[in-house]
């Protein structure tokens, strides 16, 4: 596979075992992991947390993924990006990289503008904070891609692309309309499914990448990477 191709970890530590300290301890190891071998985004996606629990984690997260960085096994990216899930408010006051916006959230457009005017307060206090954001959606249909696409999202996680074992009754949207989704003007990733069996399916219909939970929290991310890039 292309060693181009964009890998998109998002976070999920409710899976793996012990009580709330071990979990969290846990879910940093696999974020270092996965900066230090070439991730090139990770979703910080624990919406159970409260903002102040969230900010913590956050932060952690960042600090980690610097110091990881300095460690890489890959030469790209040379830092991986932190993104939030939803909310806006905990990424800037983190200065993480961006925002993933989940189906009916706000606007790629309402984060950008609310990102311009805390960076404008910022920039006078002299604290660093990322200029432009990265704005991710989530999408299950072309027309949402097309969508995201005119409201300036940076790119697009496009799922449930193939049926997932623990919600069998979430209607996969295929290999086609993924193929459809790709026509958009902004990259696009596969995300639902997704295995390293079967991800070469969704690079042949147009897919920029992969976005994933298991594939990466499970695996060894630098097995995984060296299957979908080649490295």
């Amino acid at each position: 596979m292309a060693e181009s191709l964009l890998l998109y970890y998002i976070t999920d530590r409710t899976a793996f075992p012990g009580d709330e300290a071990m979990r969290r301890h846990r879910l940093l190891e696999k974020i270092a992991e996965a900066a230090r071998h070439g991730v090139d985004y990770i979703q910080l996606r624990e919406k159970d947390l409260s903002t102040g629990e969230l900010e913590s984690l956050a932060r952690e997260a960042i600090r980690i993924i610097g110091q990881a960085g300095k460690l890489a096994t890959s030469h790209r990216p040379l830092t991986t990006a932190l993104l939030i899930n939803s909310r806006t408010d905990v990424a800037l006051a983190t200065a993480a990289a961006g925002v993933h916006l989940p189906a009916n959230d706000v606007s790629p457009a309402e984060v950008r503008a609310a990102w311009q005017g805390r960076s404008g307060a910022r920039a006078i206090t002299h604290e660093i904070s990322p200029q432009t954001p990265l704005v991710a959606v989530s999408c299950h249909s072309p027309e949402e891609v097309t969508q995201a696409a005119s409201n300036s999202a940076t790119f697009a996680v496009f799922a449930p692309v193939f049926e997932k074992k623990d919600t069998p009754a979430a209607h996969p949207t295929g290999l086609d309309a993924l193929h459809q989704a790709c026509r958009a003007k902004i990259p696009v990733l596969a995300l639902g499914g997704v295995t390293l069996q079967n991800a070469e399916s969704c690079l042949q219909a147009g897919a920029a990448g992969i976005a994933a939970i298991r594939l990466f929290q499970e695996n060894d991310i630098a097995t995984v990477i060296h299957q979908l890039r080649g490295h």
